[in-house]
């Protein structure tokens, strides 16, 4: 008979982090407060020095609290970031051969439902932010890649944002730390570039339509545009499995 602990067992200082984080949820404390010290949560948990710590340096490791030494340090609460989601994610994929093509298609699912909310809750301050990028693109000189691609990412993140679907926008950014091409080597000539400029004017006419379907179709073209770069002119990533992400794409 095997000895191997079933799946939803939790080691004791596993059920400390678990703890201490419904705590932190209930308590509505925001993120730069301190929680608590070390000292102070010992009284309050059963369990020893290096069990209480281990169970810290889980929440630590998953974005959500920070130990600041000194007088008037204890444990701060921090809230968690999309590259930190991006890292773990990358990871689980990494072990499990998911390949960068795969990304790149679940990016192709969750843009157009995105760009389609954007179309119906968006704001006219949205659309306005929309327009600025894309002036911004126009206006860009053609050999800077970096500045194409950080004004390409702002259009993006304005349209999740726009959507006012907060789980949606989180895929998104997290996919999208993935899935960017310039990630890989990924490069944009000057005819990419106005391809872009086209379609993300595109989408912002939908949007201002109020017109989610056109919004959607738009960005089904537009992200499948990525895809299509990479098939014909880097083919070599197509099944290249996904890399351990260590920093943010700006």
């Amino acid at each position: 008979m095997s000895s191997r602990p079933p799946a939803t067992y939790l080691s004791k200082a596993q059920q400390v982090a678990q703890e201490l984080l419904i705590r932190i949820v209930d308590a509505k404390i925001e993120p730069g407060q301190t929680f608590g010290t070390e000292a102070e949560l010992l009284q309050q948990f059963d369990v020893s020095r290096p069990t209480l710590r281990e169970g810290i340096r889980i929440l630590e490791a998953q974005g959500v609290l920070e130990q600041r030494p000194g007088p008037g340090g204890g444990l701060v609460i921090r809230r968690p970031s999309l590259d930190m989601l991006a890292r773990n994610l990358s990871i689980f994929l990494r072990f499990n051969d998911v390949p960068y093509v795969t990304v790149l298609q679940a990016r192709e699912v969750i843009e157009p439902a995105l760009a389609a909310e954007a179309a119906e809750h968006g704001t006219d301050d949205d659309f306005r932010e929309m327009a600025e990028s894309i002036e911004r693109m126009k206006t860009q000189d053609d050999s800077d890649q970096a500045a194409f691609i950080a004004e390409n990412r702002v259009f993006h993140n304005i349209v999740a944002r726009a959507s006012g679907n907060k789980v949606l926008e989180t895929f998104w950014g997290t996919i999208s730390l993935l899935a960017h091409g310039e990630l890989h080597g990924v490069r944009y000539t000057s005819g990419n570039r106005k391809y872009v400029i086209a379609a993300h004017q595109k989408i912002l006419n939908a949007c201002r339509r109020r017109n989610s379907r056109a919004a959607a179709r738009a960005m089904v073209e537009h992200v499948g545009d990525l895809e299509q770069l990479v098939r014909d002119h880097y083919k070599h990533l197509l099944g290249q499995q996904m890399s351990v992400a260590g920093h943010r794409v700006n």
